[in-house]
């Protein structure tokens, strides 16, 4: 599925202007009364918490209240902590009343019990809940698009019609029109079902969730060809969505037809566009709020635990994120987005054999997204010939292949010292991608190195850099372009700013040395190749600075590989 947070972009709202510690009620503060042990509880708990670790912060709030007595301050971050935590039932029971809690986290309160609430299967009390005015700013949206299915599971089919309304709130506009579109065909109004699902499946750029919705509608109308037609035109525009391709599959193959969502299930998935929102607006911790209420709706919502496990991940808790992309079951669409992050999860933790192992187990099966990814962890851990020969199974496969494949091959031949077929992978790209950034770079600065087509090759780095002007790598591949044309002042000027970009690289440390030394300037230039001995530079860099500093003599020449920005 397309990535949420750039296909609900043009639905995007301004959410509160919070800071972090804000957005759910977090502030650090003194308990009055709360002493020793409690209160070095209490502020763990606050650490916790600002770090995003809710699991932990709750244990440390809990012990807090054990030890220094209840109060409606620890409440409230207890309760935000169970939030995050994904401990919706204890977070409801915990939601706060009182005069010392804050507003926003009342108000987030009064959604986390209307959730609780459905999951009860008290539908008529939800909808109360999610109707009143308890729920203000910035939960109406999340609120209205819960409220119909609270009413169809108070067996209110009337209420459960209505199209929630939010003034100005997009959000809930479209996906509002999606939830009327399943609660009309829930109730065997076809007609408006239909009408609601090509409302929104008509467009240019229609959402992968409406199309997948729609198409299954159809499937269990047992108009499977008109289902195709719809998975096809999606799939012209998105040639390599493995979900909506699966759907198509199973389409075509007659195989049993995608149930109706249960109540339950139809309100999770309306909470993943406000969660998105959330996140598209920098409010991490509203957006992993909603994910799991999403998540306490429908456990096998696996969207929800894909985005939960991005968040734990960037916040550093890796047993969190961990768990959360241990979620999608194999035979889910989800299943090879899930196990790819996994695996790079264990290769940014150092623990490449993990990485590898769990990637080649899951390209085994013959998965597109899995083999990529297989070859990419491949290259990241420079066995660049294999990588190669993976990308080749996978592009032989593929009539018109991919841009972003032969650019891989073409660098993992590169590094693997096949130049003549990575010069063709990399042109062949570059033709479907004339003015790709990363394609002008790599392509030019391996055209400069090697001395071949260098009035082009310069051309086409400078054209990198004017896309990227804040590109410390890119910069760097100028510099070292006049430098290897002979214009070493040039090269000085574009590799200190490289430098100013990049401080802790140590290749462009070791590119600036060398041009000190071209431009006369030798003790710079020695300054900068014992700094790189403090960077923890490869061994290929490693050598040649220490060949540098041990001969006295400078460089003799550059012999190194051009670089993607960013590595």
């Amino acid at each position: 599925m397309r990535h949420l947070l750039v296909a609900f972009a043009p639905l995007l709202l301004v959410a509160a202007c919070a800071t972090p510690s804000e957005e759910v009620g977090w502030r650090p503060t003194m308990i009055d009364g709360m002493g020793g042990s409690a209160y070095g509880a209490f502020l763990a708990g606050q650490g916790a918490l600002n770090d995003g670790n809710g699991a932990e912060a709750a244990a440390y709030f809990e012990r807090a209240e054990t030890e220094g007595g209840a109060n409606d301050l620890l409440r409230d971050h207890a309760f935000t902590a169970a939030v995050l935590a994904g401990d919706i039932a204890k977070a409801a029971a915990l939601a706060p009343e009182g005069e010392e809690a804050s507003e926003s986290t009342k108000r987030l309160g009064q959604l986390v019990k209307g959730v609780e609430t459905m999951v009860q299967g008290k539908g008529k009390d939800a909808h109360a809940i999610l109707t009143g005015d308890g729920i203000g700013f910035p939960h109406r949206g999340a609120a209205a698009l819960l409220a119909p299915w609270a009413a169809a599971m108070a067996g209110d089919v009337d209420g459960s019609l209505v199209r929630p309304e939010v003034r100005g709130d997009r959000v809930v506009d479209y996906f509002g029109q999606l939830g009327q579109a399943y609660l009309y065909e829930r109730v065997r109004r076809f007609d408006e079902a239909e009408t609601d699902y090509k409302a929104l499946t008509g467009g240019d750029n229609p959402l992968d969730m409406a199309i997948l919705a729609y198409g299954a509608f159809l499937e269990r109308r047992d108009r499977r060809a008109d289902a195709v037609a719809l998975y096809d035109k999606a799939l012209a525009a998105q040639p390599s969505d493995a979900i909506i391709a699966a759907a198509r599959l199973r389409a075509l193959s007659g195989r049993s037809t995608p149930p109706m969502p249960t109540l339950r299930q139809g309100a999770a998935q309306v909470l993943i566009a406000p969660a998105a929102t959330m996140l598209g607006a920098k409010q991490d911790q509203l957006g992993l709020a909603y994910l799991r209420l999403s998540l306490r709706l429908d456990p096998t919502r696996n969207e929800a635990w894909l985005m939960v496990g991005d968040l734990m991940e960037v916040a550093g808790d890796t047993t969190a994120s961990r768990d959360a992309y241990s979620r999608p079951k194999l035979g889910s669409p989800e299943f090879a987005t899930a196990r790819a992050k996994l695996a790079w999860s264990y290769q940014n933790a150092k623990q490449p054999e993990i990485a590898l192992k769990m990637a080649q187990d899951a390209a085994a099966s013959g998965d597109h997204e899995a083999r990529v990814t297989y070859a990419d962890l491949l290259r990241a851990n420079d066995r660049y010939a294999e990588s190669a020969q993976v990308l080749t199974e996978v592009i032989g496969k593929n009539a018109d292949p991919d841009w972003r494949l032969l650019y891989a091959r073409g660098v993992a031949y590169e590094r693997s010292g096949q130049w003549p077929s990575a010069e063709r992978d990399l042109q062949t790209a570059l033709r479907q991608r004339p003015e790709d950034p990363e394609l002008l770079n790599y392509l030019g600065y391996s055209w400069i190195d090697r001395g071949e087509h260098l009035a082009e090759a310069l051309g086409m780095v400078k054209k990198a850099v004017a896309a990227n002007p804040q590109s410390g790598a890119m910069i760097d591949s100028l510099g070292w372009a006049y430098y290897r044309l002979g214009d070493y002042k040039k090269a000085v000027e574009n590799l200190e700013q490289a430098v100013e970009l990049e401080a802790g690289d140590p290749e462009i440390n070791n590119h600036l040395g060398d041009a000190y030394w071209r431009v006369g300037r030798r003790t710079e230039a020695e300054f900068q190749w014992r700094r790189v001995l403090t960077l923890d530079p490869d061994e290929r860099i490693k050598a040649d600075v220490e060949a540098k500093l041990t001969s006295g003599l400078g460089p003799k020449g550059p012999a190194t590989s051009p670089r993607i920005a960013g590595q």
